[in-house]
């Protein structure tokens, strides 16, 4: 949501485009390295546990235990998806602590191989890619829609299109004018009045021209031109950029709005681009732009209301504004304002997007959609910022023994010393594994069989530190410290009988 200026007063626009303890185990097998969410981990923010507190009704533990779960069943969500290929329908996460992955199919018999921890099945009548070209009938249509109905998206809990509209009869008269088949629509009547928010740390304010504010959603960078992605309706191609202190900043070099809503803004040198997301009272890291799944926990930053948290309610959605309509934006419950345009959306620690638009406000609350981030970012050549270090961690304390080191990511080392030690007595053994931030470090306890080591028990959450305690025999021990994902310096220590 874009924010103009006069000399006296902020004009604002009505909807608007915003812009494991492990267990015991015996020869338990080492984890091939992934690429997904859930191997990007995040131990998390002070600020995003606070505000998913705030905004979500939910305990600390409760919001930490959450980012945890969407970070594996990410991951898990993959592998299913492809598993029952064209009969998917899509899948959702649910619950205060999202526990529960529901992977919906079109194939029954396709329900049985569907299974994991915390995951069910649901069979439905309609695969993801029937309802997605109902949809595209639906968008092509976008034009006649009338003003009564400006958002419709598809529905994967529901296993339909969803209309909103104010007038519902309106909207039967649209959609019975597209020639989408009726059986997969239904209309849901709603009050959202979407408009554009018009209004290099993602969710720092920005002005253009020097009349109207938006906020940055992430940086980037093409070549070595630096930059950042923001929403498309903030401005066009050309138009001059100055900060949230007024220092000149940059220039839009490409722009689409409506039919999307994103851009990207090249900053000359008095500005530098960082790997952040203005928190409530510090940086949130972004690690890399991996999609979340529907029903995950997300946070938005903009120049107007901060850092607030919500879910993702609907990936695929189409929503109309006054200057027309844009397509596959995402929807949320994450309230936003005039002024957080093009602000960020981000879960856990992957960019999720920039905020477009919405409905409502963070006083009595609202609907936003956002603009995903990794079209623009394949559009324009472009390369998200992220992390490329992390500070040293604090270590585990309260243990006998300590060590210290550095992995590269898929790299082990053996501890204590690249050797092992040996205990004469039978006892309890406890690892313990620090990890720098956004991480997958894991801890693997291993015994020396007389002719092989055998891993007895193993610490392998997404997390960056682990915790393993294993009742043993006398013998010879060691650990391996595996950089699963990610790089950094970390701490382990360890207690023998």
């Amino acid at each position: 949501m874009l924010d103009r200026r006069t000399v006296t007063a902020g004009c604002a626009l009505a909807i608007s485009a915003l812009t494991l303890l492990a267990a015991p185990a015996i020869a338990i097998a080492d984890r091939e390295p992934s690429t997904g969410a859930g191997s990007a981990a995040l131990r998390p923010p002070t600020d995003m546990v606070s505000a998913m507190q705030r905004d979500l009704g939910i305990t600390k533990e409760q919001a930490e235990s959450r980012l945890l779960n969407e970070a594996r069943l990410t991951d898990v969500e993959v592998g299913l998806r492809k598993k029952v290929s064209d009969s998917y329908a899509g899948s959702w996460l649910s619950g205060p602590t999202s526990a529960t992955l529901t992977i919906a199919t079109s194939d029954a018999a396709a329900a049985a191989s569907i299974t994991g921890v915390g995951v069910k099945a649901q069979v439905v009548r309609n695969s993801l890619a029937t309802l997605n070209a109902a949809k595209d009938t639906l968008d092509k249509a976008a034009a006649t829609a009338p003003a009564s109905t400006p958002v419709w998206y598809v529905d994967v809990r529901t296993n339909s299109v969803v209309v909103l509209s104010s007038s519902p009869a309106e909207a039967e008269g649209f959609i019975a004018a597209s020639g989408v088949d009726k059986n997969l629509v239904r209309v849901e009547k709603s009050a959202e009045k979407p408009q554009a928010y018009y209004d290099l740390r993602g969710g720092d304010a920005y002005y253009i021209n020097g009349t109207s504010r938006c906020s940055i959603g992430f940086s980037v960078t093409r070549g070595t031109t630096p930059g950042f992605v923001t929403a498309g309706h903030c401005g066009n191609v050309g138009a001059s950029t100055t900060g949230f202190n007024q220092v000149s900043q940059g220039t839009f070099q490409g722009s689409s709005f409506p039919t999307n809503d994103y851009a990207w803004v090249a900053v000359n040198s008095n500005w530098t681009p960082q790997p952040w997301v203005a928190g409530s009272s510090g940086n949130v890291a972004v690690s890399g732009s991996t999609v979340a799944v529907e029903g995950s926990s997300i946070c938005r930053s903009g120049s107007t209301t901060g850092w607030r948290c919500g879910t993702v309610l609907q990936r695929n959605t189409s929503v109309t504004y006054a200057q027309g309509t844009v397509y596959e934006v995402t929807r949320t419950n994450a309230c936003a304002q005039p002024g957080d345009s093009g602000g960020s959306f981000i879960s856990g620690n992957q960019a999720q997007g920039m905020t477009s638009g919405g409905s409502g406000n963070c006083t009595t609350g609202g609907t936003t959609y956002f603009q995903p981030v990794n079209e623009p970012l394949s559009v324009y050549g472009l390369t998200l910022t992220t992390t490329t270090s992390t500070p040293p961690p604090t270590g585990c304390s309260g243990y006998q023994q300590t060590r210290s080191g550095s992995l590269t990511s898929g790299a082990s080392v053996y501890q204590p010393d690249n050797s092992s030690y040996t205990t004469t007595a039978s006892g309890t053994h406890r690892g313990c594994l620090d990890g720098p931030n956004g991480v997958d470090f894991d801890l693997y306890l291993q015994k020396w069989s007389g002719s092989s080591w055998v891993t007895v028990a193993q610490g392998i959450t997404s997390a960056p530190d682990e915790a393993i305690t294993y009742s043993g025999t006398a013998g010879q021990y060691r650990y391996r410290v595996h950089a699963y994902s990610g790089s950094g310096a970390y701490t382990m220590a360890y207690s023998a009988p």
